[in-house]
């Protein structure tokens, strides 16, 4: 059973508000196919961010803004001087993106503050509803740059100077989209906060299976991402025998058949993904020279991680054939872990509200992996059908939205009002 403030902070999230404010959010990048593109720091970022703002602002809460673009959104507590407790997620999405990734974690933090409002409740310490910069990572390199930024992971300056496919950076990014959404200056980014909890659609299909409405996250699967070049020689295509190639396109796909069998494992837990593949010159009648390709690894354990890497060199080395090969590391992540504490709320709120739920491990990456270095933090899942994510037809039903909102508020309540 909960307490009196988690039950009323529960009781009081709008199923019908918080749905309405997806279908708005929505409209923002709406795309023919029914999906949302709505990519970081551009015009349609900015309007999102303009429409979250006179939200909160209708309710007297603070809007701020970080010089790399986080979004904070403040309902004040009881004790003023007193570390904030977060929550939130991204509102940027893939080209192809749907309307729930990312946002959900947005509007149900916004709801959570909205809803302790209609209760008529009070915290001891503040609640933060924040909205991360470029977590999708698909203008700017890395992902999750923003929350990486607050967290200390990657220098400010550095971040601050990466620049997208057409030069623009992220400080004229973010400096032109605060000209069209302005926020209070929030000042460099990072600042202490006493726990984090992050709500967000699975984006895979295990609840969905196990007909579960909650998801008690217990942490996130490390990430290891290199690129793999291979520099063979440019030939005529009809005149050059077999021979004498170096073809770098089939000594590419060599070694992309043979990785994926070395990479194959029984409980089918690691994950390989070739995610961009470029051929040179790219013309019908000449043997490719060059081809440059991501591999993206993924596992829960540090030790097979570094074992897939291993296996990486080794099948490039023993499949360049005539051609050079370089493998370079891009970006990685060790595997993160949530919280006991904050899980432990998760699932006693969920059973107070008599909603089931389950442990589960995130195998995507979420903001709440570097915020978890700064305090207890843990995250909150909600089915997707079909587990379909990053994709037009991503969908999530207004109840379930609400559920993860009601354990949310529940949890955050119970963080904030912590001795």
């Amino acid at each position: 059973m909960l307490d009196g403030s988690a039950d009323a902070a529960a009781s009081a999230v709008d199923e019908a508000r918080l749905w309405a404010r997806h279908m708005e959010m929505a409209a923002i990048g709406a795309t023919a196919a029914g999906g949302v593109d709505r990519q970081t720091l551009t015009p349609g970022d900015a309007s999102a961010r303009a429409l979250l703002a006179s939200w909160a602002q209708a309710r007297g809460y603070a809007v701020s803004s970080d010089v790399i673009g986080n979004l904070f959104v403040r309902r004040p507590g009881i004790e003023t001087a007193a570390r904030p407790i977060l929550t939130g997620s991204h509102m940027d999405t893939q080209p192809t993106g749907g309307r729930f990734d990312g946002i959900y974690g947005v509007l149900a933090g916004l709801e959570v503050l909205e809803a302790l409002d209609d209760a008529g409740l009070t915290t001891r310490r503040p609640i933060e509803v924040v909205s991360w910069t470029n977590e999708e990572g698909n203008r700017f390199q890395p992902g999750a740059l923003g929350s990486a930024v607050f967290a200390g992971v990657f220098p400010l300056a550095e971040m601050q100077a990466v620049r997208d496919a057409d030069g623009i950076s992220v400080a004229e990014a973010v400096a032109d989209t605060l000209r069209r959404a302005p926020a209070a200056d929030r000042g460099q980014p990072g600042f202490p906060i006493d726990g984090y909890v992050e709500a967000h659609i699975e984006q895979g299909p295990r609840l969905e299976a196990a007909g579960r409405t909650i998801g008690v996250v217990t942490g996130i699967q490390g990430h290891r991402r290199y690129s793999v070049e291979i520099l063979g020689e440019a030939a005529h295509s009809a005149a050059t025998p077999r021979s004498a190639r170096k073809d770098a396109l089939i000594t590419a796909c060599n070694i992309v058949s043979d990785l994926a069998q070395a990479l194959a494992d029984e409980a089918d837990t690691i994950r390989l993904t070739i995610g961009r593949f470029r051929v040179e010159p790219d013309a019908p009648g000449v043997v490719p020279s060059r081809v440059w390709f991501t591999v993206n690894l993924n596992h829960p354990e540090e030790a097979v991680l570094v074992e897939c890497v291993n296996r990486l060199q080794a099948v490039v080395a023993a499949r360049k054939g005539p051609c050079n090969a370089v493998v370079t590391h891009m970006t990685g992540r060790a595997p993160v872990a949530f919280a006991p504490a904050v899980m432990d709320r998760i699932r006693r709120h969920a059973s107070a509200l008599g909603l089931s739920s389950m442990d589960m491990l995130s195998h995507a990456g979420h903001d709440a992996m570097h915020i978890a270095r700064l305090c207890p933090s843990g995250m909150i899942f909600v089915p997707c059908a079909q587990g379909i994510s990053h994709h037009p037809a991503e969908s999530a039903t207004p109840a379930d939205l609400a559920a993860g909102a009601r354990v949310l508020a529940a949890t955050l309540v119970e963080m904030a009002d912590a001795p």
